[in-house]
């Protein structure tokens, strides 16, 4: 059985509108959510059962950064949401497998526990530039 270890995969950073090249290191525990909404598409033809059929794709991404405001990425990040600007992401698992697109940052949270180091907490949600969000299905590594 062939598996993957999160710590092999990979996180890119860029302008918007172009693939995202910059790996960042600097981020921990990632997490793409990707969800489809739904229509009830119910007739007597389902004799009693609900029919559903898939509507729009939903995706987020969330990860933490340790706050290190010389590291590249983070600044990319930070840059992001205070300027309201989109940042081009994708979210590879190492092998080029994973989502691509333009990305503007909702949250970017701090957190200052004792005896850790700060940490931000960010999640992005895809937006429109000059591409949609578009999966990639690898053949190598990285972006």
């Amino acid at each position: 059985m062939a598996y993957k270890l999160g710590l092999d995969a990979q996180l890119f950073h860029g302008a918007a509108g172009q693939t995202a090249t910059s790996e960042m290191k600097n981020c921990k525990d990632v997490t793409l959510n990707l969800e489809t909404g739904e229509a009830d598409i119910t007739t007597r033809a389902a004799e009693g059962w609900r029919i559903t059929a898939a509507t729009l794709k939903d995706a987020s991404l969330e990860f933490e950064m340790v706050w290190d405001t010389a590291d590249a990425g983070f600044k990319a990040i930070k840059n992001a949401y205070f300027n309201n600007t989109a940042i081009a992401l994708f979210a590879s698992d190492g092998d080029g497998n994973g989502l691509d697109a333009d990305f503007v940052v909702t949250s970017f949270s701090r957190s200052e526990p004792l005896e850790e180091a700060l940490t931000v907490s960010v999640t992005c949600k895809p937006t429109l530039v000059t591409r949609p969000p578009t999966w990639k299905d690898g053949g190598g590594n990285g972006g």
